[in-house]
């Protein structure tokens, strides 16, 4: 029997990064409503980050990792006094923008949080800023910082709308990594050789199994996750930048690439069959589609797919309040999406259990009328047995027509309703919200409250004098365009 011998005919890039880096690489931003809600998206994410560091948890992951280092030109941390090098200041800000599940969301057949990438894009731009005024060059402009969220919203977010990573068991800040690799070379210099190189080597890292978000192994790691992804592709830029070659056929290679290995359906020898291989699909170009219609978590630090929950139980609340030890049922009317990823029964472990549970999202501001960050933590919950009480009495059922607009595009609803019924055979309406205020269709209603946001979130780590210097500056879209980057970062350093 003879062997079979693969054909060593090395392959052009495979199209989906070809279309990614001729994006980055060639495609002007000219929509003004992308730019004002990246400014926005800025605020809101940098905010998100401040306000985690009142949690230990997480600052204890802060910091160089030799404690003392010195680095020159070194990226800063918002809200900290550390100067690290650009890898570990990215993981740092993706952690703390991430920490409190309170900063953008993207839902299509993919979730997940594109803000994310401002770890990646924040800390090269800071680095890169100081380094090029010390060698008498002209600096990075806040500008190119919006451009670069913009494009890796949308790079993360159309690869999303029509593929599914957690449907085979794969974490979404993948797309995290891809999206920061990407916009990060292109702030590094990148051409397209490079950039083609570091997005093969996004793809053919192993990538992060969702274990870590559901049931019952939930856990804090989802909210580093993320600053964990936007550090790596800032490390995979740095290699490509140094000359490192790249993989042209990691998605498609049979066998060995991407497709094969972590997205279709495979054999007992590892093999696919062409029915059952999958490849990405696309229903539209990159552009600016993403930003302009990505979605705000103004209200509560709460997994996005509860957003509405909460605000129906907050209308609730009035009636509800005094009659906690006479409510029969509570049914939640939701979407699959909701029902898949976040909705649990029995006992909760840990805090990152809490802020992905359906149940319990609904029950706090039920019974206290709102939803804060310290409603997960471990003294709350164990002081407030009415919480697992109510949790006990809830029905989640299906609404067909919720789950069919969470994906139609003119739609994209996020829909919950709550009816609470009594022990007499009394009950409450039914207050359903389809579309919570941090989406497109409230932008008018909702960015006030963003821009209150910000300035709580402000108010927890500077001054007053200081936080109005902030505020005012990112209210002001031109003036904000052209600060240098280090100047702007040098508002935040403590």
């Amino acid at each position: 029997m003879s062997a079979t011998v693969e054909a060593n005919v090395r392959p052009d890039y495979d199209p989906e990064l070809q279309k990614i880096a001729d994006y980055v690489l060639g495609y002007r931003i000219e929509s003004q409503e992308a730019l004002d809600t990246a400014r926005n998206c800025l605020m809101d994410t940098l905010g998100c980050g401040l306000l985690a560091l009142r949690f230990p948890e997480c600052t204890k992951h802060l910091g160089p990792l030799v404690e003392g280092t010195v680095v020159p030109h070194g990226a800063r941390v918002p809200g900290t006094s550390f100067r690290l090098d650009p890898v570990k200041a990215a993981w740092d800000i993706g952690c703390i923008i991430r920490w409190l599940d309170y900063n953008d969301t993207w839902l299509a057949a993919e979730w997940g949080h594109p803000s994310d990438n401002l770890g990646g894009i924040l800390a090269v731009a800071d680095h890169l800023s100081q380094k090029r005024v010390a060698q008498g060059e002209t600096p990075l402009a806040m500008r190119e910082v919006l451009e670069a969220m913009i494009m890796a919203h949308e790079i993360q977010g159309v690869i999303a709308l029509e593929n599914s990573f957690n449907r085979v068991g794969l974490d979404h800040v993948v797309l995290v990594k891809v999206a920061s690799t990407a916009v990060v070379a292109k702030l590094m210099g990148a051409d397209r050789e490079q950039l083609l190189a570091a997005l093969s080597h996004a793809w053919v890292d192993g990538q992060s199994l969702r274990t870590y978000r559901h049931a019952p192994n939930a856990g804090s790691r989802k909210s580093w996750a993320a600053g964990d992804a936007t550090s790596r592709g800032m490390r995979l830029a740095d290699i490509a930048m140094r000359g490192e070659m790249g993989i042209p056929g990691v998605l498609s290679a049979p066998q060995w690439g991407f497709y094969d290995v972590l997205f279709s359906k495979t054999n007992k020898d590892q093999q696919v069959k062409p029915e059952d291989q999958r490849k990405f699909s696309f229903g539209q170009d990159y552009g600016t589609y993403v930003m302009e219609n990505v979605l705000f978590k103004i209200s509560f630090p709460a997994e996005f797919h509860s957003q509405t929950a909460c605000e129906a139980a907050v209308i609730l609340h009035p009636q509800v309040k005094d009659r906690l030890d006479e409510i029969d049922r509570i049914v939640i009317t939701t979407h699959e999406s909701a029902i898949r990823i976040i909705s649990k029964v029995g006992e909760l472990a840990n805090p990152a259990d809490r802020d992905h549970c359906l149940q319990y999202m609904t029950a706090v501001p039920l019974a206290f009328g709102n939803l804060v960050a310290e409603h997960y933590e471990d003294d709350f919950h164990m002081a407030n047995p009415i919480i697992d009480e109510l949790r006990g009495k809830m029905e989640v059922v299906e609404d067909e027509r919720y789950t069919r607009e969470y994906l139609e595009p003119d739609k994209r609803s996020i829909a919950n309703a709550i009816q609470v019924f009594f022990k007499d055979g009394s009950k409450t309406e039914q207050v359903a919200v389809e579309y919570p205020i941090g989406h497109r269709r409230r932008r008018k209603e909702g960015i006030p409250l963003l821009e209150e946001k910000f300035k709580a979130n402000l108010a927890t780590r500077f001054p007053s004098r200081r936080c109005d210097e902030i505020f005012n500056l990112c209210k002001d879209q031109q003036k904000l365009e052209a600060t240098l980057v280090h100047r702007f970062v040098d508002l935040f350093v403590v």
